[in-house]
């Protein structure tokens, strides 16, 4: 069996290649620009909420706290009259990015510490390229995309949105792979 400890130097670096990877996806590549549709009348809708000051958090409307509540007429009105929204509400002003790509790359140690982890138990020093390429894949793909699809299944996100990021997802489990390859312990 392998070490996790042995296996520091591929965390590390398939954290640092996938995060550069996501960078160069979003920030280069157009296939992410129109993920968020805006609004038609978007500044009526953000006057019209304003007053609330709601503070940042994960919202539903309508939104029942009981199944009990969610029988009851009242609650099936409103849900028939609409708007029916899952929404999320950030805090105001610009988006502060740094806490976000620091966490980001928290994010891709973790992934491949939970890669390292699977494909340690299963695989020994010196094993191929190619076996180490399809354990830490796989586990990276999993821990990088899989979830992504239950947003689309429970809070309706968009799934052409969800797909991509599945994708976005496949590429960073493919690098972390082939860092993983190049640098298996022989």
């Amino acid at each position: 069996m392998v070490s996790i400890t042995s296996l520091w130097l591929p965390i590390v670096l398939s954290a640092v290649i996938v995060f550069v990877a996501s960078s160069i996806i979003h920030m280069v590549l157009p296939y992410h620009r129109k993920d968020i549709s805006k609004l038609a009348k978007e500044d009526e809708v953000m006057a019209a909420l304003r007053p609330f000051s709601i503070p940042p958090g994960d919202y539903g409307l309508p939104c029942a706290q009981t199944m009990d509540e969610r029988k009851k007429p009242e609650f099936l009105e409103k849900m028939n009259k609409g708007p029916v929204a899952v929404m999320t509400v950030l805090p105001n002003g610009p988006p502060a990015m740094g806490a976000s790509l620091v966490l980001w790359f928290v994010y891709s140690i973790i992934v491949g510490v939970f890669a390292a982890y699977i494909t340690a138990h299963a695989l020994r020093f010196g094993s191929p390229y190619l076996d180490v390429f399809r354990f830490v894949g796989c586990s990276a793909f999993i821990g990088y995309g899989l979830a992504l699809l239950q947003d689309s299944i429970w809070m309706k996100r968009n799934w052409g949105m969800t797909l991509k990021m599945v994708f976005d997802a496949l590429v960073y489990g493919l690098l972390t792979a082939g860092v993983f390859g190049w640098l298996w312990p022989r």
